[in-house]
């Protein structure tokens, strides 16, 4: 056997006896939690740096990093509701606030970084808060008015709940507008901007007298026999102004449902002349009803 033979020899045994005595790094496996979300707060700080130093060695989209970045997200599901109680009184679906609020939480997680020694809590809340403050920025006034208005609107309504709390009532418009030292025009024109904020549908069920409606029963429309009525009061003084003979004309030919060839006949004058006299009338009256004459 050769000597280059030898060697190769001697370097793979070299190898194997390398590989036999390595002992691979193993990491720890992450503890099962059975309700993530139920965590006490300081449970939830001192578990959520374990999962993150153990997020931060998973490849991504395997089950462990996967099991991993859940986790964490349910347990910080508490700072998600912390955020969305200040937002209460805004009007939306606290729902609809908390999917909002775990946008940011999400992007949080995927953005923090341990070796920048931070509290992840930092971090997360003005990721979280600045979702939620974007969704009613961008998406929740359904008539669109001016963003002087809709900070009025915000001012107004912490002002409210600030002072319903001292009062133990609702605040009257002077007592906002000291508060809130503007005029009390001001703080109308911020109430009435504030009803572009949502809107209703006409389906949506309203209690009334202990049984649910449809808004749409609820509301009013044009009754036209208001308007025909509003039409014959203004008519009335119109038509005593007539000669007797235009009266007589218009009875006739409205009151008794006559043909024009009948009501000449009558009156011993042509159609066409009734007719003319017919024409003059109803113009008169309609100029005058109109305001036109």
């Amino acid at each position: 056997m050769g000597v280059s033979s030898t060697m190769a020899d001697t370097a793979q045994d070299a190898e194997i006896a390398a590989e036999n005595c390595a002992v691979p790094t193993q990491q720890a496996e992450l503890p099962f939690i059975e309700s993530p979300e139920n965590l006490a707060p300081g449970d939830a700080r001192e578990m959520s740096r374990l999962f993150f130093e153990r997020l931060a060695t998973l490849e991504e989209g395997t089950h462990e990093y996967q099991y991993a970045r859940n986790t964490l997200i349910e347990m910080n599901i508490s700072l998600v509701r912390y955020a969305a109680r200040r937002f209460r009184n805004r009007g939306d679906d606290f729902e609809d606030i908390m999917q909002v609020g775990m946008i940011g939480l999400i992007k949080a997680i995927d953005r923090y970084d341990l070796s920048r020694e931070v509290e992840f809590t930092t971090l997360a809340v003005p990721y979280i808060t600045g979702e939620m403050k974007r969704f009613f920025r961008d998406t929740t006034w359904d008539v669109r008015v001016p963003r002087r208005l809709q900070e009025l609107r915000v001012d107004l309504a912490r002002a409210s709940e600030h002072l319903s709390s001292e009062l133990g009532r609702d605040p009257k418009v002077s007592e906002l507008a000291e508060h809130l030292n503007i005029t009390e025009e001001a703080v109308v024109e911020g109430q009435v901007a504030a009803n572009g904020y949502s809107a209703s549908s006409i389906d949506v069920a309203i209690n009334e007298d202990g049984n649910d409606a449809p808004l749409a029963d609820l509301i009013g429309s044009c009754d036209e026999d208001m308007d025909l009525f509003e039409d014959l009061h203004t008519l009335k003084p119109l038509l005593d102004g007539l000669a007797d003979r235009d009266r007589q004309i218009l009875e006739m030919r409205f009151g008794q449902e006559m043909t024009q060839a009948q009501i000449g006949e009558a009156l011993g004058i042509s159609q066409m002349h009734v007719s003319r006299l017919l024409n003059r009338c109803l113009t008169h009256l309609r100029n005058e009803m109109l305001g036109t004459d």
